[in-house]
């Protein structure tokens, strides 16, 4: 959670900031600081491509995370939850990572450790997900392996 609220605060935007404006806060921030506006400033350069990462993955987590591109891929997340166990999931720094046996992994922000830890003693990781995870923290797609 600590890191939506400064992947917000660094854009400048609201909770419920659309994906339309978050493209518009973002091309800006873009423009602010994009590397080639300090052609003869290498320190300035520096410093530039550096808030431009930041800028990028700020902006590429909160499309993620936004309810248009939840609502867009919901069918496939809810086929995903509802028909394909979990292979692995692993937690670092309050993200829970969870991967399924259709290659798809999921990110679950704001997972407390004791949450994770009664995850591993359960008899199954994906019912206990079903029931304690999945529609109660905030998510994101994280990846998908390519299947042969």
């Amino acid at each position: 959670m600590k890191k939506i609220g400064e992947h917000r605060k660094l854009l400048g935007v609201e909770q419920n900031v659309t994906l339309k404006e978050l493209k518009t806060i973002y091309r800006n921030a873009m423009k602010d600081t994009h590397p080639d506006k300090f052609v003869n400033d290498e320190a300035g350069q520096l410093e530039a491509e550096e808030k431009s990462k930041s800028v990028i993955e700020a902006y590429h987590f909160l499309v993620s995370i936004n309810p248009e591109t939840q609502e867009k891929y919901k069918e496939e997340y809810t086929e995903t939850i509802t028909k394909s166990n979990i292979q692995d999931f692993y937690l670092e720094k309050s993200i829970l990572t969870v991967q399924h046996l259709n290659g798809v992994s999921y990110e679950y922000m704001g997972v407390p450790k004791n949450t994770y830890i009664k995850m591993i003693n359960s008899d199954s990781p994906s019912r206990f997900a079903r029931r304690h995870i999945y529609g109660n923290f905030v998510y994101r797609k994280a990846g998908e392996v390519m299947q042969d």
